[in-house]
């Protein structure tokens, strides 16, 4: 059965503009929903950041206030017996880090002494020990005032309380330097409680143990000021679901923290990690959201982050209706007017197409066919009666020209990706997030030297090796520099998982190369280093009028040149930066490596080094380096030491970076780091 042209002219516009609406209502309803998804994302990563930021300014202040005291002990400046001057260093510690609520001393006979912050007007200081042939606790209570602290009374008490029996001390006593203590008990009864403990060394010999003492309800005041969307909440919680803190802000150091604050969300937030957790894990691994139905039948958004200290994870809650109840509603309303607007404009749109605009468009989209084919000067000029048609198509006729420029230096099959992208032959760029890799042979300088001539074949095949393995993950190579190759993925192609398509292309050519079996001149098969970062980058066309390059430059492609060289420092192949491995998500496999400062770049960054791919089983060594590095971020290098032994000893022939962190951790258990460390190491080299 035929048709005439008015029909099917009609029908093809009405289907087009009715499939082009609902696209674009549904593109919308679901820019929208990812939208208020990334906002939640955003206050997410906002609050981890306040949080971990405070955990380490709590953790700096404990260790602050341990080594000034400490140091006063050690260089005989105070006797631990001496009590005039001991109260008077405990109390000026106390008064100056706002985050410590005790600073504790206990000696091998049970004895103990402490100062003790009671809300932020009041201190105390007490003494348990032998009193008339009896164990006896004395407290001395001040009143705290802007410029002074006032006695207000004394009283004395029996206590069979020990310092020795106490955990602070116990695993502390026969350390060589200080760590960190979960504690329960105080001699005021059960507080949960954070403890810098440490020995204290007086003429080689250990006289006591000095231990500072952080409440868990600092945490729970400080979850109190986070704005988390408007009425959801954050919780810190144990590895089994237990809470560390709620946001309660009348939690102080007189009634503890209110467990009841937010008891649907907290209920939530305890599912959450029960489910999430693994039955034997000791502590989460990465971040996960997840969407859960509480008791009162609303759906929750759930982000769970873990945190550095003791297992610890930041969940936080958040009412789904907060963010997509007035999506649903302004969706449901827009979809009426939609369908009405489609009608009308479909009818209006048929009519005009089949009078005016079928035959002059369809000259049009000949010649935007040549200019996709960049067959230029096949593209001609086509008066028409019609103003905008015939400006469209002298437009057209002038852009196939300036297109021509790019033949000056780009090679046509490039040209012809650039002008599908829309950018112009000229001096210029545009700020865009990209992914940037660098990779050369290791020991390539002394191969050439030794091979001579004889090494461009394997250098050839090498660079072949690449340049596929980039290409088949939609990445471009912008140059070659004698071994060194350098690619970026993001331009002029967009690519949503950019970070991700350049992992792959490093491990898969990595494989390539060693499957392909290039050996050297002494038949050792040759390795190649990478390095790989993302970030905001200048890409465009940068040189001159007359010669152009299309390349990428800014602080990210500097920073991925640094991490290919870092490779031959840990005796890795791949290194990846941290917003590369943040954008990558689930699709690799990693470990971090270290904390680094990059040479001529201010500020630390983390760095991992990629090992495979999703679906791929993490190698055994993995999980015990991540302990150490763990530890060693807290300053616990025994513990670290311990677990980069383990490492080293599960991966076949041994693990450089494990070494090289054995190393650097009994280096500061001889020199320790000052109290401000943050884990930070200098990457001195190039």
């Amino acid at each position: 059965m035929r048709i005439g042209v008015r029909l099917a002219l009609t029908a093809f516009v009405l289907v087009s503009i009715a499939v082009t609406a609902a696209i674009v209502h549904l593109l919308w309803w679901r820019t929208a929903r990812d939208n208020s998804r990334e906002l939640a994302a955003t206050i997410n990563a906002q609050i981890v950041q306040a949080v971990e930021a405070e955990i380490q300014d709590v953790a700096t202040q404990g260790r602050s206030a341990y080594w000034a005291i400490r140091t006063l002990f050690q260089n005989n400046v105070l006797e631990t017996r001496e009590a005039d001057k001991r109260e008077f260093v405990f109390l000026a510690q106390l008064q100056a880090q706002p985050s410590v609520s005790w600073i504790a001393l206990g000696w091998p006979d049970g004895d103990f002494f402490a100062a003790h912050k009671l809300g932020d007007e009041k201190l105390e200081m007490m003494e348990i020990g032998i009193v008339d042939g009896a164990r006896t606790r004395r407290v001395d209570r001040y009143q705290v005032f802007p410029n002074d602290i006032e006695f207000r009374e004394r009283f004395f008490e029996p206590s069979d309380f020990l310092s020795t029996d106490q955990p602070w001390f116990s695993t502390t006593i026969d350390r060589e330097g200080p760590h960190w203590v979960d504690v329960v008990d105080h001699p005021t009864g059960p507080r949960p409680a954070l403890v810098f403990a440490g020995p204290v060394v007086v003429y080689s010999r250990t006289v006591a143990v000095l231990a500072v003492m952080i409440e868990h309800d600092r945490l729970s005041r400080f979850l109190s000021g986070l704005t988390v969307g408007k009425s959801g909440a954050a919780f810190i919680l144990a590895p089994d679901g237990r809470p560390i803190a709620v946001p309660d802000p009348e939690a102080d150091e007189l009634m503890g923290t209110r467990f009841d604050i937010r008891p649907r969300m907290l209920a939530v937030a305890e599912h959450a990690i029960h489910e999430a957790m693994a039955p034997d894990a000791t502590r989460m691994k990465a971040a996960r959201e997840m969407r859960l139905v509480g008791a009162d039948g609303e759906a929750y958004g759930v982000t769970l982050t873990p945190l550095a200290y003791a297992g610890w994870t930041l969940a936080t809650v958040i009412p789904e209706s907060e963010f997509l109840g007035e999506i649903d509603r302004t969706t449901q309303r827009l979809a009426v007017g939609v369908l009405a607007l489609v009608i009308v404009a479909a009818l209006l749109s048929a009519w005009l197409g089949r009078r005016l605009l079928a035959k002059p468009l369809g000259t049009v989209a000949g010649e935007l066919d040549h200019i996709e084919r960049f067959d230029l000067e096949a593209v001609r000029y086509h008066p028409s009666r019609l103003t905008e048609l015939d400006e469209l198509s002298g437009t057209i006729s002038r852009m196939a020209g300036g297109l021509a420029a790019f033949r000056k230096y780009l090679p046509a099959d490039l040209v012809r990706i650039l002008v599908s992208e829309g950018i112009e032959a000229r001096p210029g760029g545009d700020r865009r997030e990209l992914t940037v890799l660098f990779a050369d042979v290791a020991g390539f300088t002394g191969l050439s030297e030794r091979m001579g001539e004889d090494v461009v074949p394997l250098l050839g095949r090498y660079l072949d090796l690449m340049s596929n393995t980039v290409q088949a993950e939609s990445g471009t190579v912008d140059k070659f520099i004698g071994d060194a190759v350098m690619a970026f993925w993001g331009a002029p192609y967009e690519i949503p998982d950019h970070a991700a398509a350049a992992c792959r292309a490093a491990v898969r050519a990595v494989r390539a190369i060693e499957g392909a079996g290039l050996a050297d001149d002494r038949g050792a098969p040759i390795r190649i280093r990478v390095g790989i970062n993302s970030g905001p980058v200048l890409v465009g066309n940068i040189g001159s009028r007359t010669r152009l390059n299309y390349t990428v430059i800014g602080d990210a492609v500097n920073v991925a040149s640094r991490l290919e060289g870092a490779n031959k420092a840990y005796g890795s192949s791949i290194i990846i930066g941290e917003r590369t491995r943040e954008l990558a998500g689930d699709a690799i496999l990693t470990r971090r490596l270290d904390k680094v400062a990059v040479y001529g770049r201010a500020g630390g960054t983390a760095i991992y080094e990629l090992i495979g791919l999703a679906g791929e089983a993490p190698p055994p060594w993995v999980a015990p380096y991540e302990e150490g590095l763990a530890s060693y971020a807290w300053g616990d290098f025994s513990t670290a030491i311990t677990h980069f032994g383990q490492a080293d000893r599960l991966r076949p022939g041994g693990d450089a970076p494990s070494r090289m962190l054995i190393a650097r951790c009994r280096g500061f258990l001889a020199d320790p780091p000052p109290a401000n460390w943050d884990g930070t190491t200098a990457l001195l080299s190039k």
